[in-house]
């Protein structure tokens, strides 16, 4: 039995995991800031914490609550996050600054506060969950993929790093995956684009994200869920799990094609 926190597991990806991985036998405590919608974990066995992984005071009185009860983290799960869709010159820098925020430097704070939990018992797990926009760009997408790249590079170095000490560091890089997200991502491309000089082709890739979206193509989240149980299971977890609808054919088309062509794709998948 694993000590895990798993971020973001009030809904989706991290909601799933969460039940999961209790219902496997670990210890799980599921953290975010809705604290209404983890009360339904509770009955997998899931214990719900408060969690802003924006917020350095919450991100310590977390891991110094589940070290106090428990003695120890085993695993880190950085589900956080989201996607916010926009040209470049109409999303704000601050908006891309939250972006970051969640998805990269919220990351950062728990792993720094993990680690030396993890450095001392010679074992830990951290598994951060990317995206294949981690490896490709698509239309509209700037700010969400730089967070996904920083993001891949951030897991790489730290690998390193961490490897002497007994801790793996993997990375989930689901592809199209049935849930929320592209919902919310083509909400904040459409109004980000009202008024604007991209405003034409802005509303026509939100269609087409909304369209794709609710097609019966994109995969069971289910299996995002299994793999994270794989990677914190498994004696030697693999530093990356290409998975999802789409992930590993399009990622391979963006090794092979030259890049005007694979932006004409993209432009065009819509």
């Amino acid at each position: 039995m694993a000590i895990v926190l798993i971020t973001g597991a009030s809904s989706g990806i991290g909601y799933q995991a969460a039940e999961l991985l209790a219902q496997k036998g670990h210890q799980v405590y599921g953290a975010a800031r809705r604290m209404d919608e983890l009360e339904s974990l509770k009955k997998f066995g899931v214990n719900p914490i408060y969690l802003d992984v924006t917020n350095q005071a919450s991100c310590e009185e977390v891991v110094r609550a589940i070290i106090e009860k428990e003695g120890k983290i085993d695993a880190l799960i950085n589900n956080a996050g989201y996607g916010s869709y926009g040209a470049v010159e109409d999303v704000s820098l601050e908006e891309a600054q939250r972006q970051f925020e969640v998805n990269l430097f919220g990351v950062a704070r728990l792993t720094k506060l993990v680690l030396p939990h993890m450095r001392k018992n010679k074992f830990g797990r951290i598994i951060n969950i990317s995206s294949m926009g981690g490896r490709v760009t698509t239309y509209f997408g700037a700010w969400y993929h730089a967070t996904k790249y920083a993001l891949e590079a951030f897991s790489d170095a730290l690998r390193m790093e961490t490897k002497p000490f007994g801790v793996e560091v993997s990375l989930i890089e689901p592809g199209g995956i049935k849930t929320q997200w592209g919902f919310i991502a083509a909400d904040h491309l459409a109004e980000s684009a009202k008024g604007g000089a991209y405003e034409k082709a802005a509303q026509k890739a939100a269609i087409g994200m909304r369209r794709q979206y609710s097609g019966n193509m994109m995969s069971d989240p289910k299996i995002i869920s299994k793999t994270i149980l794989k990677a914190l299971d498994s004696r030697k977890p693999r530093a990356r799990y290409l998975i999802g609808f789409g992930a590993k054919p399009i990622v391979f088309l963006h090794a092979i094609l030259p890049t005007r062509l694979f932006d004409w794709i993209m432009m065009h998948s819509s």
